[in-house]
């Protein structure tokens, strides 16, 4: 934590559970979190893991989701964030996923009084004309906030959930994925507003040059970009390493992005 001022800390929470991701992107996520934040925070990590995380880092049991037995899945485990009481936990939170890499200032993501903000998720895709085909659907999913990054204030959005634990049955009928059911919480509410789409930019489609151009261009960071996230393919490890390339898509150096993540 940063103790330059008496300012409350904000809080920096991520989830970390199984075995896909190991503890060095706790780590670097949370070294790029001091590089990139200046005012007072506690960097949080919910884990049923907690060895070789670096000196630092919080950590705590994985919040319960509170649902009857046998109705346990770890595909809607984020929506536990929404607890009235999230242990013993107060104030400003920004949620980031472990497969993205911090690259510029985070104070921008503190400095509104919007009660929600998340990425827009279209905004890391590609655009989907056959999706008009479903005009109410299409709809729906350019609404959906991508919860690889979004900020709440602790215990403050409750009903989301709280509605969900009321019927999980019908909430994973009706939704793929829970940051879909989260949007429609939270639209309902009258609570979701988006991150400017320059902030928070998809690797695959915002830095590397699109088709043939790839050939001839490596990657670069976007103007106004704070965040790569990597949204579909490639992987975050993936592209990291050199791999990840399609024959229409060259990934190319990487160097820029990699010494972003991995940097002490």
């Amino acid at each position: 934590m940063n103790n330059t001022d008496t300012t409350p800390p904000v809080l920096i929470l991520t989830m970390k559970w199984g075995t896909l991701y190991g503890p060095e992107y706790v780590n670097n996520l949370a070294r790029g979190v001091a590089r990139h934040l200046s005012r007072p925070h506690r960097f949080i990590c919910f884990t049923d893991d907690t060895s070789d995380l670096i000196p630092g880092i919080e950590t705590y049991p994985l919040p319960k989701l509170g649902l009857p037995d046998g109705l346990g899945d770890t595909r809607w485990q984020k929506l536990a964030l929404f607890a009235p009481e999230l242990f013993d936990l107060k104030g400003t939170a920004l949620f980031l996923d472990l497969d993205l890499v911090i690259l510029d200032d985070l104070e921008v993501f503190f400095n509104d009084d919007a009660p929600f903000r998340i990425i827009r998720d279209d905004t890391l895709f590609r655009a989907k004309p056959l999706r008009a085909l479903n005009p109410k659907r299409d709809s729906f999913l350019a609404s959906v906030g991508n919860s690889s990054v979004f900020r709440y204030e602790i215990g403050a959005h409750s009903y989301i959930l709280e509605n969900f634990v009321a019927a999980p049955e019908v909430a994973t009928a009706q939704f793929q994925i829970s940051q879909q059911y989260q949007t429609a919480q939270l639209a309902e509410n009258g609570n979701l507003n988006y991150w400017p789409e320059e902030w928070c930019v998809s690797f695959k489609n915002r830095c590397v040059p699109r088709g043939i151009k790839s050939y001839f261009a490596d990657p670069t960071l976007p103007n106004g970009a704070h965040i790569v996230v990597f949204a579909g393919s490639p992987k975050m490890h993936d592209a990291l390493n050199g791999h990840g390339s399609r024959l229409h898509r060259r990934i190319g150096n990487v160097d820029w992005l990699r010494n972003a993540w991995e940097a002490v």
